[in-house]
């Protein structure tokens, strides 16, 4: 995707044979880097990370499922940098990392403590740049979506997609709860924000109001559509 500001940088790394993105953002005054969601290949990313020229100080994490976290502790391992995030209520999720790594054939995806928990309202700084922190439960409980407001860009891990919504067919999912983080957390945040997803193509929140049969202004005005029977993780 092209850079959504001259303020921060963004690349997306697709990790894990469910081909998660894995972003890198970080501020262009100071190369100082954040890795969100490496659920792998923490390898790769980090020579990328080098060969941009760029600091790695910390690694922020959506949520706790495999994809998105499992391969957390190799990089942090290899850094020494915090973790940070998601939010409390999904340590159940990080503390599965091993078993379904064994399921999805990821032997080498690791259970980790964050450094820190993550809370509605919380700020994170990278550089010169500010990050808020949104809770939106539904996809997990402990899900959290990273936005920059100066360059008008989020992460926002797997609550939604281009065209889609997070499934909500996990143990501790909820559909509804999904559908109010989407609509009072995200939509407010501006027509014109482009966003990330934890898998596929990014878009803007505008082009999903429009047109996202989930969650547009139109859906959410009629009687509530069937959720996603699957998808992306």
């Amino acid at each position: 995707m092209s850079q959504p500001s001259s303020l921060i940088g963004v690349f997306i790394t697709p990790v894990t044979p469910l081909q998660q993105n894995c972003t890198t953002v970080w501020c262009t005054k100071t190369n100082k880097a954040a890795v969100i969601d490496p659920g792998g290949s923490a390898d790769a990313i980090l020579g990328e990370i080098a060969r941009r020229g760029l600091t790695l100080e910390a690694i922020w994490i959506t949520h706790g499922h495999l994809d998105h976290a499992g391969g957390a502790a190799d990089m942090q391992e290899k850094t020494g940098v915090d973790i940070i995030g998601p939010q409390a209520e999904d340590q159940f999720w990080i503390d599965l990392i091993p078993t379904q790594g064994q399921k999805y054939g990821l032997p080498e995806a690791r259970t980790f403590t964050p450094t820190r928990f993550l809370n509605d309202g919380d700020t994170l700084t990278l550089g010169e740049t500010t990050w808020e922190v949104l809770h939106c439960p539904g996809h997990t409980p402990g899900h959290v979506v990273f936005f920059n407001r100066e360059a008008r860009f989020a992460q926002v891990g797997d609550v939604l997609f281009q065209g889609s919504i997070g499934r909500t067919d996990f143990p501790r999912s909820n559909h509804q709860a999904l559908l109010t983080a989407i609509t009072t957390k995200l939509w407010p945040l501006g027509d014109d924000v482009t966003f990330v997803p934890g898998h596929g193509s990014h878009s803007t929140f505008g082009a999903e109001r429009r047109s996202n049969p989930f969650v547009s202004d139109q859906a959410m005005s009629r009687a509530p559509i069937a959720r996603p029977a699957s998808g992306p993780s």
